[in-house]
């Protein structure tokens, strides 16, 4: 007895995953590797197994446009008159305190 091509086409579509599978299987990212663990509990990379992207001749000239527009300035915070600047809890939680309230 078979069953039916509508059922068997269906159960060929299930993802593969941890749970369709018997003991032992490991799906990954496929990333792959680049590089070896050391004995001694370091990291070796193989710069030929590193990924490199080289970016295409002419693509100031494209009529593409990227999702975030270029005219967009990164904004600076200001740390006036604190000694850690950007690295004062105290300035932090008084920033939350303004914006969130009393808690």
């Amino acid at each position: 007895m078979k069953p039916t091509q509508a059922l068997a086409k269906r159960v060929t579509r299930l993802a593969l995953n941890t749970k369709n599978t018997n003991k032992g299987y490991y799906k990954g990212t496929g990333t792959g590797s680049t590089g070896w663990h050391t004995k001694h509990g370091g990291y070796i990379i193989d710069w030929e197994k590193v990924r490199t992207y080289v970016v295409p001749e002419g693509l100031s000239n494209c009529k593409l446009s990227p999702f975030v527009t270029k005219k967009i300035r990164p904004q600076k915070g200001r740390f006036e008159g604190d000694p850690k600047g950007a690295f004062s809890g105290e300035r932090y939680l008084e920033k939350w305190k303004e914006e969130n309230g009393e808690d």
